[in-house]
């Protein structure tokens, strides 16, 4: 079975959302946030000490991006990712990453900067050049849902899980002001999907039982 260690609200949440798509069986192993302070031990399963890790068979992953594409590559659905064959399939793999590596990076600082980091190494300086730098990069998911309600290919893929987290994550962090009416609306589709709602569900059940164990 594949299992999936997570962290609430974190980027790991990307594959548990692919997995909900799929419909796939896994084992959810949620962890207290950081998990290389908070939960030590972790580190004996991933020496990085990050989440999310996925294990399947042989197969060991960190990076939530690259999960989504090996599950839906591998266990499909094949609409769930975008064939080489595609004319979209430049565009899925650009979105993909663009999730994480452009709208999410600068999300975290923003987090560690405001929030995360004891208070006299808070920087409101970093944090507000780190939201202007996403809400910039958000131009470019509005004008790309301008015409089309998804970002590729004519159809709910990966890729729109990506850039979903980072607008999950952009949500609770209070990072919407910007936000323009194609990528509102786009939120708000992505949050009605039944994947979606069994991932948060999923999310939820699991930090209950975190908390009840700690």
């Amino acid at each position: 079975m594949i299992t999936l260690y997570h962290c609430e609200a974190a980027r790991s949440f990307r594959p548990l959302w692919m997995l909900e798509e799929q419909g796939l069986a896994y084992d959810l192993k949620i962890l207290p946030f950081p998990p290389r302070v908070l939960a030590k031990e972790y580190k004996t399963v991933n020496p990085l000490g990050t989440i999310p890790f996925l294990i399947d068979g042989e197969t060991r992953m960190t990076e939530s991006a690259a999960i989504c594409q090996y599950l839906g590559t591998r266990y499909g659905p094949a609409s769930l990712v975008v064939g080489v064959d595609e004319p979209a399939y430049g565009a899925f793999l650009n979105w993909l990453h663009f999730g994480e590596a452009t709208l999410t990076f600068p999300q975290t600082l923003v987090l560690r900067y405001s929030r995360l980091e004891p208070q006299e190494r808070r920087s409101e300086q970093i944090a507000s050049d780190y939201a202007k730098w996403f809400f910039g990069r958000l131009r470019a998911v509005e004008a790309a849902l301008d015409q089309t309600p998804t970002l590729c290919a004519g159809r709910f893929t990966a890729a729109d899980i990506s850039v979903g987290y980072a607008l999950r994550l952009a949500e609770s962090i209070g990072l919407t002001a910007e936000f323009g009416p194609n990528v509102t609306a786009y939120w708000q589709r992505l949050q009605q999907r039944d994947g979606y709602r069994r991932a948060v569900a999923a999310e939820k059940a699991a930090a209950a039982r975190l908390k009840l164990q700690s």
